[in-house]
């Protein structure tokens, strides 16, 4: 099944265009990832073959419903914003030792960091080559973002300062390493289709708010799946030390005075050698039943229903109808 098809969209006609635009992105996707040298080839094509949710590109192919979608320069910008996510996940998995991705082995697993970090660049690079020729907005748009990307990398790493609230903190990481590219995708599929600039600036924030709800559902999703949504083992953000949503909220509660022993007794757990895999899974299904996942998974849906309530000034119809569809189906694989 397509990712167009993969939503519930009403419109017959809709569902084909974005069924045919997806599969002219994804022969995009696949020439840009095709180098004659057989490593460069083989390590680049990994994940794009591997397959995913292609969500970047979708949300640009559905905002450009708002203008001419039929525009060249919009599926060049879909297969953008998609190259610039598939190039992060590389450095990600490098930096998060995560051992799977889309259910594949991660490239740093087959071919080493080094390989790995350099296939994202190369990546990268293909990116920027296509934007070069949907001018210098785009080109300054496409920079901006990827400042915003690794910022965003940068701070979760370091982490919050001593005076900073860490959930706080966490909430600017998503806004910058997630949701910075997906506001791009909305913005580029409505600039691209010649929508008015009231209209960009529209679905661009719906972009942002949507792209920070996300990763919350994302946050649960890894504690409450098999893997097979994440295609990433359950746990390998605790593991690696990165912090979630739901392990931030545990540890507020734990250091406040209204913490009780089962907080301290999870919190614990999660502090534990988290190497051997029976103990990763003794701390995934602690965190899991506690409230603070089901605290996280409120914050999605809310932010998903703000993200709704921004699309109000659009035009009522099968392409709105569609946006908000969109937002509900990436909070509700978190329920």
């Amino acid at each position: 099944m397509t990712t167009a098809l993969a939503l519930p969209l009403h419109d017959a006609a809709l569902a084909e265009r974005l069924t045919g635009r997806l599969d002219l992105v994804e022969e995009l996707l696949r020439d840009a990832v095709t180098y004659a040298d057989p490593i460069a080839h083989d390590a680049s094509s990994h994940l794009v073959n591997a397959g995913g949710k292609r969500l970047r590109p979708l949300l640009a192919l559905l905002t450009a419903e708002l203008g001419d979608g039929g525009r060249r320069e919009v599926v060049d910008a879909a297969a953008v914003v998609e190259l610039t996510h598939l190039a992060t996940l590389y450095h990600d998995d490098v930096m998060d030792s995560a051992p799977l991705r889309r259910g594949a082995p991660s490239a740093h697993e087959v071919w080493g960091n080094s390989v790995a970090i350099l296939t994202g660049d190369l990546l990268f690079a293909r990116a920027s080559s296509i934007v070069s020729g949907l001018g210098p907005e785009a080109v300054r748009i496409q920079a901006q973002t990827f400042e915003r990307l690794c910022l965003g990398q940068l701070h979760e790493t370091v982490g919050p300062r001593p005076d900073e609230d860490p959930v706080a903190h966490y909430l600017q990481v998503l806004a910058d390493k997630t949701a910075s590219l997906i506001a791009t995708s909305a913005r580029f599929g409505a600039m691209f289709a010649g929508c008015r600039p009231d209209v960009v600036h529209t679905v661009t924030q719906f972009g942002e708010t949507i792209g920070v709800a996300f990763q919350l559902a994302d946050d649960v999703i890894d504690l409450t799946s098999d893997g097979e949504v994440t295609g990433k083992t359950p746990g390998t953000d605790l593991r690696e030390g990165v912090p979630t949503m739901p392990a931030l909220l545990l540890r507020s509660r734990a250091a406040s005075t209204a913490a009780g022993p089962a907080d301290r007794d999870v919190l614990a757990l999660l502090d534990a050698d988290l190497s051997d895999d029976a103990d990763l899974a003794a701390a995934v299904a602690a965190l899991r039943e506690h409230e603070v996942v089901s605290l996280t998974r409120r914050r999605a849906v809310d932010l998903a229903r703000q993200a709704v309530t921004e699309l109000e000034p659009l035009p009522s119809g099968p392409v709105k109808d569609a946006l908000v569809a969109f937002a509900d189906a990436l909070v509700d694989r978190a329920s």
